[in-house]
């Protein structure tokens, strides 16, 4: 059973941070959004390090130590949310019946915060990260990862993730997949699985 983190572990709605930094540095969101999406796509697959992303976000926005400390913050709060409490001690229980993982598109950093905000890695027994793979989510080489880690052959697995391209290509290499719409829902159709 391989799960997704922000969107089903994680409930992550967008806090406005971006709007409200735009706003603060007289640029349109769009206009940031542009400044960032490479530095920050770089972070995604590890390209860079945390420190780089922090110095080159400061770059291009024109951020000092101070105001860039204050977006980095809350990027990170916007990122990691709120645990999804029901839906994380339904998936701790899986184990020892299943083995158990997570597949999450991530950023430099989020292993580290993730662990200490929630305990991922002592919830299940392989996390799997973009950023530490190199490998974005629906890339195949980044399912057959978390299963070859897991032991199992992705007609073994069943993956649960709230972005349907994410499913499809779980679905790709064949892996069961279920689209996470609401945690009720999810419980459900993973149980159909497992106990089919």
């Amino acid at each position: 059973m391989i799960f997704d983190i922000g969107g089903v572990l994680e409930a992550c709605p967008p806090t406005g941070w971006r709007e409200r930094w735009a706003a603060l540095l007289t640029i349109e969101p769009p206009d940031m959004g542009r400044r960032l999406n490479s530095i920050w796509n770089d972070g995604s697959t590890g390209r860079i390090t945390l420190q780089q992303v922090e110095e080159r976000t400061a770059t291009a926005l024109g951020l000092d130590q101070v105001a860039l400390r204050g977006f980095m913050n809350d990027a990170w709060t916007e990122y990691l949310g709120t645990l999804n409490e029901e839906l994380a001690e339904y998936f701790s229980r899986l184990r020892p019946r299943y083995m158990t993982g997570i597949v999450s598109n991530s950023f430099v950093g989020a292993r580290e915060r993730e662990q200490a905000a929630y305990g991922f890695e002592d919830m299940c027994d392989v996390v799997v990260y973009s950023h530490e793979e190199g490998w974005c989510k629906p890339d195949p080489r980044i399912y057959l990862t978390a299963c070859e880690r897991l032991g199992v052959l992705p007609s073994e697995a069943v993956f649960l993730d709230d972005v349907q391209r994410c499913v499809d290509g779980a679905r790709d290499v064949g892996m069961k997949a279920v689209r996470f719409l609401d945690t009720r829902q999810a419980i459900a159709e993973v149980n159909d699985h497992l106990d089919g």
